[in-house]
């Protein structure tokens, strides 16, 4: 009969090992919890744990630890070349039930399996544990086999401890009703745990996969954008790796826990998230004119009007009385005149160089200088205010309206990061996610934060999102980036309050930029 003490304090240690198997979230580690526990309870000398593949008809091996023998294979310890045992199938190619194996017969009909040595027992293969007996020498002889089953009844996996180990003679015994009844509520423990930590693993899976549904419909919006949702965040967790892997200066106390690296990638995913209220035409401008389709097509057209109209007026010249070769010439030198500056629109019209000021005025002086009738016989101005204020652009493809509609992105991003009910552990997402966008001397937006009233997690953000800007080679309005030339940018940046300069030294000194560009960018942009 056990002593009572003994089993007084093996039901501690199991209540222990309960509150212990909740709070552990690595689910290898849990694993290895549960088994490592099964056998310290029932003093085995080893065990195995399977788990219930996900179609239902096979055992996996998922951990298998032997004292005597030194024999590790799986869990959080795996020793590297330890050999792989094949699944175990529930179910013969006949359908029947492969009850033989006694796992599998555990698995099928829920009932702890207690056999005293497997030499002599009956209505079970033991031949393959004989085999392994021969080759290492062992001697299997108790096992305790029993099904693990979640708060709903379904079974998850099968635990089997091996050899009960008396604790006082050293000796080989048989797994007592005490050691059976503690390693099933050993198993029902664990089954919830490892059920909870598989519900938790799903959830966050499906999470991430909504995530990468209005990230995948945020780039669809246009070619030229696509994988920008994906590259800032890989930028991101490289620069956040980076600072904290520092040892030294105003970084030095800043360490990510594994919370802490989810949370900022669940913010890095999200945090263009507000670009799905961002009209297409908007979004996809790769030309000044361009709204449905680029309007510099209607510009031909009209000086092919413009044109077409000096011809009749050269023969309403020469009708009454010009000289036929003076009319020519005119109207030869106003259709050269037209190509020059249809070029000029042309050119104007890319957005791949900045206007100055003389460009401007020669925008203004074409749209004053020709005019045009509508198919009412209305006389026209060749440029309508719209396409004036669109051609006049120094810098880029959008209009003054135009940009703060993109900047509306970050607004919106706000906004629906603000209404979802975050837990704890995400609590920061919406201030990192939102913060992007904002300067360090306070002259960024939404909100024209200063860099001390800034996580260091949102200015990190705010440096990935402006490289991968800087490098992408996806852009209709801008060439491909190289990486000398964006990290002078960077740089300037950093010396006129737009970045963090702590975190722009970390990204040079640890080489982020480069390792960003082996992974991301063509081997010609790779130059420094």
């Amino acid at each position: 009969m056990e002593n009572s003490a003994d089993l007084i304090r093996r039901l501690d240690q199991l209540n222990d090992i309960g509150t212990s198997l909740s709070s552990q979230r690595n689910i290898n580690l849990l694993l290895e919890k549960i088994l490592l526990a099964a056998k310290g309870i029932t003093h085995a000398d080893g065990g195995t744990l399977y788990r219930l593949s996900e179609d239902g008809q096979h055992l996996h091996f998922e951990i298998v630890r032997t004292d005597s023998l030194g024999f590790s294979f799986g869990g959080a310890s795996q020793i590297t070349g330890s050999p792989v045992f094949a699944d175990l199938s529930l179910y013969r190619p006949d359908g029947t039930a492969n009850n033989s194996m006694v796992a599998v017969y555990a698995a099928l009909s829920g009932k702890t399996v207690n056999i005293a040595d497997a030499y002599t027992a009956q209505g079970f293969d033991f031949s393959g544990t004989r085999r392994f007996d021969a080759a290492s020498g062992y001697r299997s002889k108790s096992f305790l086999t029993v099904p693990m089953k979640n708060h709903a009844g379904e079974l998850i996996g099968v635990m089997q401890l091996i050899n009960a180990i008396h604790p006082k003679t050293g000796q080989v015994v048989e797994f007592s009703l005490a050691d059976q009844r503690l390693a099933e509520s050993l198993a029902s423990q664990a089954a919830v745990a490892l059920t909870n930590q598989q519900l938790v693993a799903q959830l966050e899976k499906l999470f991430e996969s909504f995530i990468e549904l209005i990230n995948l419909a945020i780039d669809e919006k246009s070619p030229h954008t696509y994988g920008h949702c994906q590259r800032v965040p890989a930028l991101t967790m490289m620069l956040a790796d980076a600072v904290d892997a520092v040892d030294h200066g105003p970084l030095a106390d800043f360490k990510l826990s594994d919370k802490d690296r989810y949370e900022l990638h669940i913010a890095a995913l999200m945090h263009d998230c507000g670009k799905v209220t961002t009209p297409v035409h908007v979004v996809d401008k790769a030309t000044k004119l361009q709204t449905l389709f680029d309007r510099i097509v209607l510009i031909d057209t009209r000086f092919e009007i413009v044109k077409r109209d000096a011809e009749i007026q050269m023969w309403q010249r020469i009708a009454a009385g010009m000289p036929t070769a003076e009319a020519e010439q005119a109207r030869a030198d106003f259709c050269r005149q037209c190509d020059v500056d249809r070029d000029f629109l042309r050119q104007a019209n890319r957005g791949s160089e900045r206007m100055n000021d003389d460009d401007i005025a020669r925008i203004q002086r074409i749209a004053q200088t020709y005019r045009w009738r509508n198919p009412a016989g209305d006389v026209q101005p060749f440029l309508d205010a719209n396409e004036l204020e669109n051609l006049t652009i120094r810098a880029g493809t959008l209009t003054y309206d135009e940009r703060q509609t993109i900047n509306h992105h970050i607004v919106a991003t706000i906004r629906m990061l603000e209404q979802l009910p975050w837990p704890k552990h995400l609590k920061n997402v919406p201030e990192y996610a939102g913060g992007h966008h904002e300067r360090m001397d306070g002259h960024g937006y939404p909100r024209g934060l200063k860099r001390d009233e800034m996580s260091w997690q949102a200015r990190m953000m705010g440096i990935a999102d402006i490289f991968e800007a800087l490098t992408a080679k996806d852009r209709p309005y801008k060439d491909a980036m190289k990486l000398s030339q964006a990290m002078q940018i960077l740089e300037n940046f950093k010396n006129n309050g737009h970045i963090d300069p702590d975190l722009y030294d970390v990204f040079v000194r640890q080489g982020v930029y480069r390792r960003y560009g082996q992974a991301f960018l063509d081997a010609g942009q790779v130059d420094c």
